[in-house]
């Protein structure tokens, strides 16, 4: 799921450590009680009272919603990192790049097309939709208002869920049709799994029907995933990463990244410092397809070594971070940017 979006169930994990707050009676009563408040918060941002007179009274409470949430956000993640060899993420490759290339062979004019207007590479953007939805083949039965609105009732991360509840529906006053909103219990939704408040920023119609159909059309959630990733910072005509073997006697420590991270730190104190693809290459780095991607001068990428030390490591450009800012997981966007290169050699 997307920026900060940010997008899928997965994404929630790390927003849901903080800023808590009293966990309120869980029931169909008190769920009832809490919509006026969820009113007032949609009428001060901007919700017209005709669209929350009709959504709002079809509203149901979700007690799987907020029991599939309390099961999803209490674990920890304190524990030794695993390696990516042999893990989820990546046997994952192997079931979804047939689907993927069948994919790139059916959709190649709008993803070529894509590519164009945004800079994104179709291998990229159909991993990312291979993890998110399976290529569309479950996106979630979840209303996406209900289960928005339960997680805000049952209160832990109220800000978080109240405010995704008023963007959908807003998205409801803005035209998109009421059925449409469905997906996850965590509120991500379509193909890509888009979170409400991403869809209203990053959303494209792509085919130019009038309207970002992110549920059924492979056109608009194409697209809507390559807008997610530029705003993120994507940057065409580079690698997400390069496969590197790690020169013998290299100093790990000298080139550790000295940052304390903000975001996701047991993700990012795993990268070291940021370097040109030159500079690694003055130091030995050597790739393992046997080529630079051009402009290695200007082009700058973090080391990152998966399975630990004696194993093969990336150098990741910016592009990784990208990926990142969909689901800040290492093990994401490995995937992604490994899927991409069986789905697009």
């Amino acid at each position: 799921m997307p920026r900060n979006i940010i997008l899928a169930a997965a994404c929630f994990g790390s927003l849901f450590l903080a800023g808590s707050q009293p966990v309120l009676a869980q029931d169909a009563t008190g769920f009832q009680a809490y919509l006026p408040q969820l009113r007032a918060a949609a009428l001060a941002d901007g919700v017209s009272a005709q669209t929350l007179d009709r959504v709002l009274p079809t509203l149901e409470f979700s007690e799987t919603a907020i029991s599939i949430d309390q099961r999803a956000s209490g674990g920890g993640g304190s524990g030794p990192i695993p390696m990516f060899t042999g893990s989820d993420e990546q046997r994952a490759i192997v079931g979804k790049a047939g689907p993927g290339r069948d994919k790139y062979r059916q959709l190649q004019p709008q993803l070529d097309q894509i590519e164009r207007e945004l800079g994104v590479p179709p291998g990229i953007i159909l991993a990312i939709y291979g993890k998110e939805s399976n290529f569309g083949s479950y996106t979630g039965n979840f209303d996406t208002i209900g289960a928005l609105a339960t997680l805000a009732y049952e209160g832990r991360r109220r800000a978080l869920f109240e405010s995704e509840a008023v963007a959908a529906l807003k998205m409801v006053d803005r035209g998109v049709p009421r059925y449409k909103l469905t997906g996850s219990w965590a509120g991500a939704m379509g193909k890509p799994q888009f979170l409400p408040s991403v869809y209203l920023r990053l959303a494209v119609d792509e085919d130019r029907d009038g309207f970002a159909d992110i549920w059924d059309s492979e056109a608009d959630a194409m697209a809507s995933i390559a807008n997610y990733l530029v705003a993120a910072g994507w940057r065409r005509d580079r690698p997400w990463g390069v496969a590197v073997d790690v020169p013998s006697g290299f100093d790990r420590q000298a080139y550790r990244n000295k940052t304390v991270p903000t975001r996701c730190p047991r993700v990012f104190e795993r990268h070291s410092r940021w370097m040109t693809l030159a500079e690694w290459d003055r130091l030995g780095f050597r790739a393992q397809q046997g080529y630079w991607p051009q402009e290695k001068e200007q082009i700058l990428a973090t080391l990152l070594e998966p399975d630990g030390p004696g194993n093969t490591a990336y150098l990741l450009t910016q592009n990784y971070r990208a990926i990142l800012d969909y689901n800040c997981s290492n093990f994401y966007a490995m995937g992604v940017g490994l899927l991409a290169s069986q789905i697009q050699p």
